[in-house]
């Protein structure tokens, strides 16, 4: 493997470092922004969770849009929109405006998301395209590795005593640093070439060819040169796509597997943890400080398994990692499921006294209550300081009056996402990239991400939600049950495409 091929794949999927950037980051940022805008659940929910929603329409019209222009064309376009959403959302005035960046944001990651591990597939030799396209998945964690790190870092410094940050302007500088990577990947764009592939369905064989014989030298290059033409010929007769064509027969079997991969990838609750991972550290009472320094070892452990999958991929099998991933995460979402049902919450006076906010004295009428569910608790809490001053100071209250096995929990936590970073996590892109034919490809994959964009968004939008009237145990009981389903479910249908091209993968799987 040459490597011109790996620094291809490095700087196309660096649009998935800036989305696993803004996923890590908005944890943390949440955490000053929605007492300082006073968010409700369901506020707070949509500032997370827009971005998702616009990488819908994205991700539905990104594929298709770089049929025509050229996959390079669009990411560079991305990597312009992260850079302005970066910008917007430092600069955010208003709830109304921090959300409005953040949809530009999600524009952005959402075509970027469909279109690496598509342009990555398209340079890359067969018997290494799964390690290859898994660099997007290395890069995404990585994201949210730099992002809790920079988390973790801003929130240590912002003391009493600093002038320079405070809880005013903390979460501007969490979320204005990601300019720095935003502009790094459009400069590092113009130094990719063209897509071989797509140079061919525009019949621009020439740069095409050359191309090829950069990236694989001239005897590489020859058989690529060769199996992309025998698959061009024999679709030279067929009609033009249209959406209706993903309905045919031939091509049904496939689309159900990408249709039941890619939900599943996000309705087991990724995003929530990720999104919302320094909120649901709070839970165990552990802490804000805590809290944030958790939120650097999941970030650690998603690195370390991605690069568990990536030498894993060509040699175990998509099929494997994924049975085997799916089984994981039901088991560790179960676990939390578990922690949180013996939770219980008492404060009293001492207690209250360890508080460190102006409003604690409020609190006393409460002493010696106890709860057996957080729900009943939270909302005494609200109604005891009201809402802006419980959330400013949720991680303290929490970590005093919490009783639990909170050590459970970040081993379940930590199993899940050791299992999605292994399976579901790059699998599903690699999958993507390899099930469609060539000419639908693009429409394809499109089509997948929307739906899994739509999925991720609703798992965002209501996770506040959840956690407020279903509480924590009951939340993550129905994402694990969710993917104890969904494993029985793939483990009837996925087929293994390690090691096969992509012309034979469309001959073994799309039935005339």
């Amino acid at each position: 493997m040459s490597k011109k091929i790996i620094f291809i794949a490095f700087v196309v999927s660096l649009g998935g470092f800036l989305f696993g950037f803004d996923a890590g980051i908005i944890s943390g940022v949440m955490s000053y922004a929605s007492p300082e805008f006073n968010l409700t659940e369901g506020q707070t929910g949509w500032v997370v969770s827009s971005p998702s929603f616009a990488a819908m329409l994205a991700m539905l019209i990104s594929g298709r849009l770089s049929d025509i222009l050229g996959r390079k064309k669009i990411l560079i376009a991305v990597a312009f929109l992260y850079a302005l959403s970066a910008l917007m959302s430092a600069f955010a005035s208003s709830y109304e405006m921090l959300y409005i960046a953040r949809i530009i944001g999600g524009l952005a990651f959402g075509a970027a998301l469909v279109l690496a591990p598509m342009y990555i597939a398209e340079v890359s030799p067969a018997e290494n395209r799964g390690k290859l396209v898994a660099i997007q998945q290395l890069n995404i964690v990585f994201g949210f590795f730099a992002a809790f790190l920079s988390n973790y870092l801003f929130n240590k410094y912002n003391t009493p005593e600093s002038t320079f940050l405070t809880d005013d302007n903390v979460w501007r500088w969490m979320l204005g640093v990601e300019l720095i990577p935003a502009l790094l990947y459009f400069a590092a764009l113009f130094l990719v070439p063209k897509s071989p592939r797509w140079l061919y369905l525009k019949n621009k064989i020439d740069e095409a060819k050359i191309v090829l014989n950069q990236i694989h030298g001239p005897e590489r290059s020859a058989l690529e040169i060769t199996t992309i033409e025998n698959a061009i010929k024999a679709e030279k007769n067929k009609d033009k796509v249209i959406i209706k064509d993903l309905l045919k027969r031939s091509l049904r079997f496939i689309l159900v597997v990408g249709l039941v991969v890619g939900v599943l990838q996000q309705i087991t609750g990724i995003n929530a943890v990720y999104f919302y991972a320094t909120s649901i550290f709070k839970q165990t009472g552990i802490g804000t400080d805590a809290s944030f320094s958790s939120g650097v070892l999941l970030s650690t452990i998603s690195v370390i398994f991605t690069f568990v999958s990536m030498y894993l991929i060509d040699r175990m099998g998509r099929r494997p990692l994924l049975l085997i991933g799916t089984a994981g995460i039901a088991a560790s979402l179960l676990l939390c499921a578990y922690s949180f049902s013996g939770a219980t919450y008492k404060l009293t006076s001492d207690k209250i006294s360890q508080l460190q906010f102006e409003e604690s004295s409020q609190l006393m009428p409460l002493v010696d209550k106890e709860y057996d569910n957080d729900i009943d608790f939270k909302n005494d809490m609200k109604l005891t300081l009201g809402n802006q001053v419980y959330l400013k100071n949720d991680g303290a209250i929490l970590e005093v009056a919490t009783s639990m096995n909170a050590t459970l929990v970040l081993i379940g936590i930590l199993g899940f996402i050791a299992c999605f970073a292994f399976s579901l996590g790059p699998v599903m892109w690699v999958l993507l990239s390899e099930l469609f034919p060539i000419k639908y490809r693009g429409l394809m994959i499109g089509c997948i991400a929307f739906i899994n964009s739509f999925i991720s968004a609703m798992v965002q939008l209501i996770f506040p939600w959840e956690l407020s009237v279903l509480g924590n145990a009951t939340t993550f009981f129905i994402f694990g049950m969710i993917a104890f389903v969904g494993f029985f479910v793939m483990l009837k249908i996925l087929p293994e495409t390690k090691g096969k091209s992509l012309e034979q993968i469309e001959l073994e799987l799309v039935k005339n």
